[in-house]
Order: C-alpha cells, then structure tokens, then sequence
C-alpha cells in the first residue's frame, strides 16, 4: 500500500469522529439559545447545512443526540475543572479554585444549560444518568482536593467524601440563586461559599486569597 493511499485511510477513519463532534458543537450551541426541549433535529442539520439523514446516521434519535450533547459540555467542563485545580500550589488555592469553577460566572452560559438539563432530567432518564454521574465527578474532585488537604494537615476534616457533598450541594443552592432569581451579587455568592466551607474544613476564613470584585450575572 502506498503511503498517500495509507494517509486516506487514516484521514477517512477519523472523519465520522470529526462530524460526530461537529453535530454535537452544533447541537451544544442551539441548546443554550433554545433549551433541550426547543432544540429540533432539523435546527441542528439546518445550522449545519446538511441533511437530517446525516444528524440520524450518527445519533439514532434525538433522545440519544441530546442525552451526548450533555455528556460532550459535561466532559468540557470537567477537563477546565481539572487543569484549573491542578494550576493551584497548595490544597487552600486549589479547594478555592474547584468553588470558583464550581460557581456561577458572569453570564455563565454552562450553569443555564445545566439548570435547563435538571429540568428535563425529570422526565429523561438518560439526561438524568448523565446529570448524576457528572455531580459525582465534581465531588470526587473536590473530595481528592479535601483529602490531600486532610492528609499534610491543612484541612481537618473527619470525611473528607461528606464535605465534599455538603459542599457541592451548598454550590448548588447558590449557584440557582444566583442564576435563576438575582439573590445576590458574585462577590456575596463566593463570600458565603467561602465561609461555609471554612467551617467544613476547619481553617480561618481569612485563609482564603482576598476576593476580587466580580460583575454580577446579567
């Protein structure tokens, strides 16, 4: 075989991978513009200037097309998760950069997505599954965070797995506050993250980096 009929085969063998990823970009965007419920199969062919044949050819059904959809923004915002803690030099700044990520930013698009995700994960057990699994990688971030933290002696914690879901469900109540009705500002959001979580971990409130101001969510 020669080494141009060689490449052809590889560049051929990745392409259905290729378009499967560029359906569920194109599926991702439509979802944050019209939710899970709104977004049709021919809204995705459409922006995409191909043939719903094709979106078929890839994903069986739109269950299965939004149920990956999920999975691909989970799998996004995990690997962001994991380089942005793994940038922190000792357990304080790394527990404080998994509640900043973990939080809601200025005109978060991803926690609109996920609210939108818990939604109908009440009636679709495959957005469910997904919703589940992906709350159990944070944890277990934050649970590793916490264990190290326990482990050099800056964390006193007796489970660091029990704290880690505290945590993660006190984020989550801020978090819809924030999003869904404007309780708060950013800066009062991560304050109140921050203290609950001081208390959780046994350190000063003080340990934690002075916060920066933050414009609120629009």
């Amino acid at each position: 075989m020669t080494q141009g009929a060689k490449n052809r085969r590889t560049r051929n063998r990745f392409l259905p991978d290729q378009r499967r990823e560029e359906i569920l970009r194109a599926t991702h965007t439509l979802v944050l513009q019209f939710g899970f419920a709104g977004t049709r199969i021919t809204d995705v062919a459409s922006s995409l200037g191909v043939s719903t044949g094709l979106i078929h050819y890839h994903f069986s059904s739109k269950d299965e097309l939004l149920s990956e959809t999920l999975r691909y923004a989970a799998d996004l915002d995990l690997l962001r998760l994991e380089h942005t803690v793994a940038l922190g030099r000792d357990p304080i700044e790394r527990i404080d950069r998994t509640l900043r990520e973990y939080l809601p930013g200025p005109s978060d698009v991803s926690w609109k997505l996920w609210i939108d995700a818990w939604g109908e994960a009440l009636r679709n057990p495959k957005l469910k599954a997904i919703s589940q699994e992906l709350d159990s990688t944070w944890v277990d971030v934050m649970e590793r965070v916490i264990a190290d933290g326990v482990a050099n002696g800056t964390f006193v914690c007796a489970s660091p797995s029990d704290a880690a879901w505290r945590i993660a469900s006190m984020l989550d109540g801020l978090g819809l506050q924030v999003v869904m009705h404007s309780t708060m500002d950013s800066a009062t959001m991560l304050e109140h993250a921050r203290t609950h979580t001081a208390l959780e971990l046994g350190i000063a409130r003080n340990a934690f980096p002075a916060p920066k101001p933050r414009a609120p969510l629009s």
